[in-house]
């Protein structure tokens, strides 16, 4: 039992240093920097990947990904695509609507970053809620993403016409006011978001870890992301919004992520506990 619990012991130690080198290598090879993810989330999706591309090892892994890029490029996007829909969660899109449109109203001209956009859903329905609440035309949506490929598919607002019925109810269930098949033409087996909302949408590249601040934004939202850093990148990423945040600015979490216990609690006030949204102070 003793010789079995220290192979358990060895086998770990192993995979941590495995783990360790691979991500160090991706870092030094191609300049993402997945060190500071949180080691669970990390380590599942690193096996994952290893099985859907037929890999024994985590340093089979490390040997693929660094000698060929387009290994890579699946790589990356499995770590970083999460499964989204538009208006998901209603709940959160309706306390946009009664809590931070009227807030947004005030300005001449409104800013809104979406950190970690995938595919675009998220931004789209954004459009939609600002457009009926009739300030789209002063928007402009910064939707970024680390990935190239879910931002190719992001900025084509192509999307399966199987999924339309879950995001309509969605849709309904946030509040929307008009027809949701107002906003796409139906092609074949796909549904095309229409010109009108994709024009104030910028859709671009950038890395919450490597990069910088390049706005200064009335909201920002960025659900279900910090979750998946350890504490020290999560402060990190926290400093980069908080430059990024204009007087009064809106910060949208995820409903697992909080501001308590960060430096910033005292920095934001708690417009509503239970959707995360918070207000800067100054």
């Amino acid at each position: 039992m003793k010789d079995l619990m220290n192979t358990l012991e060895d086998n770990d130690e192993i995979e941590s240093i495995e783990i360790d080198l691979l991500l160090d290598g991706i870092f030094r090879r191609y300049g993402y920097d997945f060190r500071n993810y949180a080691s669970a989330s990390i380590r599942r999706r690193i096996w994952k990947f290893a099985k859907l591309e037929k890999l024994g090892t985590i340093s089979a892994v490390q040997e693929a990904v660094l000698h060929d890029s387009t290994i890579m490029d699946r790589f990356v996007l499995s770590l970083t695509v999460n499964v989204t829909s538009m208006f998901r969660d209603p709940a959160f899109f309706q306390a946009l609507r009664t809590e931070v449109v009227p807030i947004l109203k005030t300005y001449p001209m409104i800013r809104i970053w979406d950190a970690g956009c995938a595919t675009g859903e998220e931004a789209y329905s954004m459009a939609i809620v600002l457009k009926e609440e009739g300030i789209y035309d002063r928007c402009r949506i910064y939707a970024t993403d680390m990935n190239e490929d879910v931002l190719r598919k992001a900025k084509a607002g192509i999307f399966p016409l199987s999924h339309m019925k879950e995001y309509t109810d969605n849709y309904i269930q946030s509040g929307g006011k008009n027809s949701f098949s107002e906003y796409y033409t139906a092609k074949y087996d796909y549904a095309i978001i229409n010109q009108e909302l994709r024009q104030n949408i910028i859709f671009a590249q950038h890395n919450l870890v490597t990069d910088k601040s390049f706005n200064e934004f009335n909201l920002v939202l960025i659900r279900n992301v910090l979750i998946y850093f350890n504490e020290d990148l999560r402060t990190k990423v926290l400093d980069l919004l908080h430059e990024s945040m204009a007087s009064f600015g809106i910060l949208a979490l995820g409903k697992r992520e909080s501001l308590k216990f960060s430096k910033y609690e005292k920095a934001y006030e708690e417009l509503d506990s239970v959707m995360k949204l918070y207000k800067r102070c100054a």
